[in-house]
């Protein structure tokens, strides 16, 4: 019962947050140098992480699939099908989780601990909206960040499939390029990207919606970021089918 009403707080909280985002969106003033700032620690911060996930998931995958075809003949299916699962869903999703436990784990922790030590009521006293000036400059990095790290991924996981076609499966890189290009279409890149900015949302919101009701003092700040990186993680991975059911229809209707 008690998980049940947080759920429904949550929802809630989380749909007012939002329509207060949208609403004070469109009015001025936009904090252009907090946007720098948090795509600096959302963005730039985070390529390593995004790299190492990337290009190990796309060598384990050429492994994987080359070993397992190779039992009937079919290695050089290898770069079709690390492409475009790369692409289309390994990309986007491991990207987003990594952002999820980083990124969502730092706007949960720095909100809430702005909560506690009362910076929060301080900017409110000013007579500044927290929610343009902390949670608007959050939103839109992530918006911007995600696609684009996600984007990063995707070249930097197939490299990783060609290293290991090229080195451990004895494919040639021209084949490898040639079958890639020959597999992925436009549709296949345009799902796999278009879901990253709702993953975008799955993690900034959530992280600030925790932030900002962080309650216990400095314990409720380690509780929210923990249950903001579940959530986040959660969100990403169950949205994730309904995205790509989504995507498949919009595909069927072109």
């Amino acid at each position: 019962m008690t998980l049940a009403k947080d759920m429904i707080r949550w929802m809630g909280g989380t749909a007012i947050l939002s329509k207060q985002v949208l609403s004070e969106l469109v009015r001025p003033p936009l904090y252009f140098r907090l946007i720098l700032e948090q795509i600096h620690h959302i963005g730039l911060m985070s390529l390593p992480l995004v790299f190492i996930t990337a290009i190990s998931t796309g060598m384990v995958m050429a492994l994987q699939f080359g070993l397992g075809l190779e039992k009937f003949g079919g290695k050089m299916y290898v770069p079709k099908v690390v492409s475009l699962s790369i692409i289309r869903e390994l990309g986007p999703v491991f990207t987003s989780l990594m952002m999820a436990a980083r990124v969502g784990a730092g706007i949960t922790s720095e909100l809430g601990s702005m909560k506690v030590t009362q910076q929060i009521d301080a900017i409110r006293a000013l007579g500044t909206s927290p929610i343009k000036k902390i949670v608007i400059p959050r939103v839109i990095a992530c918006l911007i960040c995600v696609p684009l790290l996600g984007a990063m991924a995707n070249l930097i996981g197939i490299m990783g499939g060609l290293i290991v076609g090229w080195s451990e499966l004895g494919l040639s890189p021209h084949f490898y390029w040639q079958k890639v290009l020959e597999t992925i279409e436009l549709v296949d890149y345009m799902s796999g990207m278009g879901k990253t900015f709702f993953f975008a949302l799955f993690i900034a919101l959530p992280a600030c919606y925790f932030g900002l009701n962080v309650s216990g003092g400095t314990r409720g700040v380690g509780v929210a970021t923990t249950t903001s990186v579940v959530t986040a993680s959660i969100l990403i991975l169950v949205g994730d089918y309904f995205l790509t059911k989504l995507f498949w229809i919009f595909e069927q209707w072109l």
